[in-house]
Formats: C-alpha cells, sequence, structure tokens
C-alpha cells in the first residue's frame, strides 16, 4: 500500500548540527508542523505536491530554525502562494511537486541560507551517500521531536527500485517516471510517512524530493526503497517560476 501520512520522520538519524542544513524549512497547516521543504531562492521553497492540505487550512512556512518550539513568529513564519505542479493527481502517479511562493523575501543569514538545485539532468549513481532530513518521529508509531533529524541514505539503482517495489505480495506498484530511490532497503535507516517535501541532498545539491514509502505507520527497515522526486526532470518548470516569481508559467 503506498501511503503518506503528514509529518516529517527520520529512522534512526541524529540530531542535525544547528550550522548544518540551514535550507531546511517546515511546512505547516495551521500553525502545526506537517512537511518539510528547502529553500531554494529569497522567494522560493521546494516541498512535495501531496504536502497541499485539505479543506481550509491555512498554509505557512517556518524558516530559520532547527527547533520548532524556538519560533519568532513574525521573522520566521512566512504565508505562501501554492504552485502544485499541472501535473499531479496523486502521489503513485508521479510528479509530486510543488514550489511555494514565500509572502516576503527571505532575508538570508547565518542561520538561513538556500540550497543549490542540480544544474541539468544528471544520472545520480547507485550507491551515492546521499542525506535526508526532517522532524518529528524516530520509530514506528513514536513520540515526535522538535529538533531536526538527520540521517545518511544510499542511493538505490532504479531497475533493483523498481524490481522490488513490484515484487509486493498481493498489491505490486509500478513506481512513476522521474523518480530516486534510498535508503529504506537493506538498511535500517530511512524516512518514515510524512518526511514528505524535504530534500535529498547528495554533493551539496538538493537531487530529491521525500514522496513516498511503504506502508501506514510502518517505518521498521530493512524494507522497500523509499521513494523521492527526481528534480533534475522538473527543472524547466522550476526555472520558469523562479523567474517570473509567479506560480503561472505557460
Amino acid at each position: 500500500m503506498v501511503t503518506h501520512t503528514l509529518g516529517s520522520e527520520i529512522i534512526n538519524g541524529k540530531k542535525a548540527n544547528e550550522k548544518s542544513l540551514l535550507y531546511m524549512a517546515s511546512v505547516q497547516h495551521n500553525g502545526k508542523h506537517v512537511c518539510g521543504g528547502f529553500l531554494v531562492s529569497e522567494e522560493f521553497v521546494v516541498t512535495a505536491a501531496h504536502c497541499d492540505p485539505k479543506g481550509n487550512a491555512k498554509m505557512s512556512v517556518v524558516l530559520g530554525t532547527h527547533n520548532l518550539k524556538r519560533v519568532n513568529e513574525k521573522t520566521m513564519r512566512y504565508d505562501v502562494v501554492k504552485c502544485k505542479h499541472p501535473s499531479y493527481m496523486k502521489v503513485s502517479s508521479g510528479n509530486d511537486i510543488m514550489l511555494l511562493k514565500l509572502s516576503r523575501k527571505a532575508k538570508l543569514s547565518k542561520t538561513m541560507k538556500t540550497i543549490k538545485l542540480p544544474s541539468q539532468d544528471k544520472i545520480i549513481k547507485a550507491n551515492t551517500t546521499c542525506i535526508v532530513a526532517g522532524w518529528g518521529r524516530t520509530e514506528t508509531e513514536g513520540t515526535t521531536v522538535d529538533e531536526l533529524l538527520v540521517v545518511d541514505v544510499s542511493t538505490i539503482d532504479l531497475d533493483v527500485c523498481k524490481t522490488a517495489w513490484k515484487q509486493i505480495p498481493k498489491m505490486p506498484l509500478t513506481l512513476p517516471a522521474n523518480i530516486i530511490c534510498a535508503g529504506g532497503y537493506k538498511t535500517n535507516k530511512g524516512f518514515c510517512q510524512g518526511d514528505s517535501g524535504g530534500p535529498l541532498v547528495c554533493n551539496g545539491k538538493a537531487v530529491g524530493i521525500v514522496s513516498f514509502n511503504h506502508q501506514v505507520n510502518k517505518c521498521d527497515y530493512p524494507d522497500l526503497p523509499n521513494v523521492y522526486t527526481e528534480i533534475s526532470k522538473f527543472l524547466p518548470w522550476i526555472k520558469k517560476i523562479l523567474k517570473k516569481k509567479a506560480c503561472k508559467v505557460y
């Protein structure tokens, strides 16, 4: 069963150094953390399309802190305009990417920085060591935490990943296009449901967006490979939005 539960959870990670990962964003609904995200310019955060709230929940972004108990509402919280990918329908169909235009420019500083995106469509080799970060639970059905956690994961050959997902008993899944697989498979490290929207960072660049793993509330690894949206496949769309500073680019 392909699922994504909102809220960020890192399995077998460690607390992030306060001076690292300064691009991380907490995507929130009605002031409560639900997803990760990352700052790519002074005006835009990238996250997953499925982090869009249902109903009338107000979405905002918190920047510039590793501890969600230490949030200056006036300086760290930003209202947003949602730029969801036009082809997104559901998580298992792919295109799970959304840009959030901030209500005001983020002031880059010692506690807030942007992260670079890939410069071109370049294949990430299997067994590349990368990192993924988020706020929240540290085990299946565990308690949430307020401090940012980070864990290292290795990328997985795409054919190996696709084969593993097709072999799920009773519920095989053909994975969507434009994805990267990393962690959760033949390792005890990975994300749990809802680390959604956070970046997969390889060689200092955000190459993937946390999209989905296997079962509801189950993060007992090793299991199936974790699945990320591959950012390089969406570079033309992203660049148009960043250039026009608006969601409508067609």
